[in-house]
């Protein structure tokens, strides 16, 4: 099927950031306001391991069971209306998917397109690491355009890239080449807009109180013919659509200059962000390059075991009583034959206040953490440990829950394969397969010149001890053992005062837990943002639950919260 040309907007909506979203969002998204196309995000590095133990015990089973039960409900609308659903909803099994969703439909007496994308998945076509339970390339939006083209009502994928869900049926329906860079790239940045769901729309936004975000509504881009796009929500829905909240999401898990996926490298150093009137931003003088040659493979297996004991320290002497059950537990641990687990960490939240008022605001929280490849190692052997001290330890003792027998954790790895080593394929809505084309790319492009700053504000202004966060705004997030963490000003003065204060150096005395890892500043002026990249601070990644937020999300709140000398002025 041939594109039509066309001036008109493609009006491309989401209902799911990830795989528990709102479930209602499916149905609020096709009738509170006209849609082209309706996308859902339902994968992430943690999802992948989780469907990947499904798989294990199934089969048949591996992808997102939530998306077909909101679709068994809501495909007759969307047939209604006209609105074309694309989900990678599909997971480790988008055969599978497309074929329940052929069954629910018949079950409906409705006639439905449906195709599906395959190639992703890598696990037995390389010499992955011992256990790998799932490897998955992420592909770009080439086999969505070619189902959609073949006219699908509903297109479901494995792995792609977030944004593919957008660059896929803004190519097809413009008509785009494969090396329409800056069309591209622009569907490259509005997916990444549209990917978290209400994220764009005030969802966990720095300024919230500005908004009335009860309930937000979930986010749609309106994408021209050039790839700039106006980003909105249906009228009346909650939340609100401003250059602030989709800076946010912007910065959120990315890092410098260019954001590389497999149909476009998006130059995020070229985004233009106006507000074009109430819930409007448009999004515009975005520039792309090639992509690069490789695709990312996210890998995931089982990396050992892990328990965790939380004890609760109430009133005075909080520090000896840490010490003490610290003291009998490392000697339990060690006791006889027993052997230490590998990995043992301790950490004190001091979550106390003195002279309180109940039980609760008088304790803090002192959490025993142990890993071991062996679970025997981690399970009886700790929580017995515990509950042995209930009668001998400090005085107070309890814990926040019974200590358990321990649970396996998971460990993302991204590792690269050449881009043409990859079966992309479009399952087309007769049963055809269509190879996909590699994407095209040239040889490496040229480092990106460091941006230059705005001068600093004029010495000697009067200053006052206050948060950062009164005159910057942050978003952090998670990017495997990587944490990310946007941060952004609101007034050109802010900037000019951020970007000259905001060092790394800084970064790292405000933020003690990252002074020993690696730390990157990337500098975007036309967003008056900075991102931090620091490596490490997530262990092995979000599924190896390394520290008690392991996916970064409340690192930018944390980094609002410290204080610097501030100019007034800016106050």
């Amino acid at each position: 099927m041939t594109p039509t040309p066309t001036d008109a907007p493609l009006r491309i909506g989401n209902c799911s950031g990830f795989y528990g979203d709102r479930f209602d969002a499916m149905r609020e998204m096709l009738t509170d306001g006209p849609l082209d196309v309706l996308t859902g995000d339902y994968l992430a590095e943690l999802t992948m391991l989780i469907l990947g133990r499904e798989r294990q015990k199934d089969p048949a089973r591996g992808y997102a069971t939530t998306f077909l039960r909101q679709l068994d409900d809501t495909l007759p609308l969307a047939l209604e209306r006209g609105v074309r659903i694309v989900s990678n909803a599909g997971g480790l099994n988008p055969a599978g998917l497309a074929d329940a969703i052929r069954t629910a439909a018949d079950k409906q007496g409705l006639a439905t397109r449906v195709a599906h994308v395959t190639g992703d998945d890598l696990r037995t076509t390389h010499d992955w690491p011992q256990h790998t339970l799932t490897a998955n390339a992420y592909l770009g939006g080439a086999g969505i355009a070619a189902c959609m083209q073949a006219g699908a009502d509903v297109v479901v994928t494995g792995r792609v890239t977030d944004a593919a869900l957008v660059t896929g049926p803004a190519a097809a329906h413009f008509g785009w080449r494969a090396d329409d860079w800056d069309a591209l790239a622009g569907a490259v940045v509005a997916g990444h807009i549209l990917e978290c769901g209400a994220q764009a729309t005030g969802g966990n936004y720095a300024f919230f109180k500005e908004h009335d975000i009860r309930r937000p509504g979930f986010p749609l881009a309106e994408i021209h013919p050039d790839g700039s796009c106006v980003i909105t929500k249906h009228p009346g829905t909650g939340g609100a659509v401003t250059v602030g909240t989709v800076t946010a999401q912007l910065l959120y898990e990315t890092a410098g200059a260019r954001y590389a996926g497999p149909d476009v490298t998006a130059r995020l150093d070229t985004v233009r962000l106006t507000q074009d009137g109430p819930d409007r931003v448009r999004v515009h003088g975005v520039k792309g390059e090639p992509p690069p040659p490789s695709l990312k493979v996210g890998l995931t297996r089982i990396g050992g075991w892990r328990n965790e004991v939380v004890f609760v320290l109430t009133g005075l002497d909080i520090h000896p009583k840490a010490a003490l059950v610290r003291d009998q537990m490392e000697a339990a641990l060690t006791k006889g034959s027993k052997r230490r687990p590998a990995e043992v960490r301790w950490t004190l939240a001091r979550t106390d206040h003195p002279d309180a008022d109940t039980e609760e605001a008088a304790s803090a929280l002192l959490r025993l953490t142990v890993r071991d490849p062996d679970p025997d190692k981690v399970g009886r052997a700790v929580s017995d440990a515990a509950v042995e001290l209930a009668l001998a330890g400090y005085p107070g003792f309890h814990v926040t829950a019974p200590p358990g027998k321990g649970s396996p954790y998971g460990v993302f790895e991204a590792a690269y394969v050449p881009a043409a080593d990859v079966p992309h394929t479009a399952v087309l809505p007769d049963g055809t397969s269509t190879p996909v084309p590699a994407p095209v790319t040239t040889i490496p492009l040229a480092p990106v010149p460091e941006p230059p700053l705005p001068p600093p504000l004029p010495p000697g202004r009067p200053t006052r001890r206050a948060p950062l966060g009164l005159v910057a705004g942050a978003r952090s997030g998670d990017k495997g053992g990587a944490a990310n963490v946007g941060v952004w000003a609101r007034s050109d003065d802010a900037w000019r005062w951020l970007v000259h204060t905001l060092t790394t150096d800084r970064f790292r005395a405000l933020l003690p837990e990252t002074e020993e890892l690696p730390v990157t500043r990337h500098t975007l002026p036309a967003l008056r943002a900075l991102n931090f990249v620091v490596d490490g601070l997530l262990g092995e990644g979000v599924a190896a639950q390394a520290r008690f937020d392991p996916q970064a999300k409340a690192v930018g709140e944390w980094l609002r919260s410290r204080h610097l000398d501030i100019p007034e002025e800016l106050l």
